[in-house]
């Protein structure tokens, strides 16, 4: 495959925040009364959008009004970010040094993103091009984030590629025509995460950004050589 665009999850991919994200929740979730702990939010709210968040909330942990807790959560997630988030390790580099057009898709709204990613230089690299779930009817593991995203820069689906840590986000790059990477961070306490990224797609799993600079130096190297044997130019667009 040619690719052209590069579509990036932010958290967890970009920056280290699901940690920060799922230890607020659980907090405020045990405020309310249900004793979740850390790992378990970690493990069954991550990757969703905040709608699917608040169902959970409603039908698995009997919860009447989710959004107070949802607001308790985010006003302290808010006031943590300054102090203990910080970008994956290794991945301000990589950004920095693509080559293809890029852009982030992200199932958290524009609130969030601009007081998590907007803390760091990766911002600017990507702006314009940052668009969230609220921009689209539906949220990942839906396509039309990611179509969204291929529409916007003028690519085709087939020429994206998608690089997630959720099986959501992998799902709805595939059902968006789209090739997918699945991301998994190094000091992940869950099980399982490669083999849940595969079954929901994944073209290949890799771990941490130094494993992912390899995974896209070995496409870009191969479409080059393609690109020989076929006697014409590789296709590669400026980021």
């Amino acid at each position: 495959m040619t690719i052209e665009l590069l579509i990036f999850d932010c958290d967890g991919v970009l920056i280290d925040s699901e940690p920060v994200a799922s230890g607020t929740l659980a907090q405020a979730l045990q405020r309310a009364g249900v004793p979740l702990s850390h790992a378990e939010v970690h493990r069954r709210f991550t990757g969703l959008s905040g709608e699917a968040g608040r169902r959970l909330c409603m039908e698995e942990l009997g919860l009447a009004d989710p959004d107070r807790v949802f607001a308790d959560a985010k006003s302290a997630l808010y006031e943590e970010f300054p102090r203990s988030l910080q970008p994956m390790a290794g991945m301000e580099k990589l950004v920095r040094d693509l080559k293809q057009r890029k852009c982030v898709a992200s199932n958290s709204d524009m609130e969030r993103l601009r007081r998590s990613l907007g803390l760091f230089d990766l911002w600017a690299e990507f702006a314009p091009h940052i668009y969230s779930a609220e921009m689209v009817a539906r949220p990942k593991p839906a396509p039309d984030l990611f179509l969204l995203c291929a529409e916007n820069l003028g690519v085709e689906p087939g020429r994206c590629l998608v690089i997630d840590d959720s099986a959501l986000g992998i799902a709805g790059a595939v059902a968006a025509g789209m090739a997918a990477i699945g991301f998994v961070d190094p000091a992940d306490p869950r099980s399982g995460r490669h083999e849940a990224l595969k079954v929901a797609g994944a073209l290949r799993t890799v771990e941490g950004a130094g494993e992912l600079a390899l995974a896209l130096a070995a496409l870009s190297s191969s479409e080059k050589e393609k690109a020989s044997s076929e006697g014409k130019p590789a296709v590669e667009a400026a980021g």
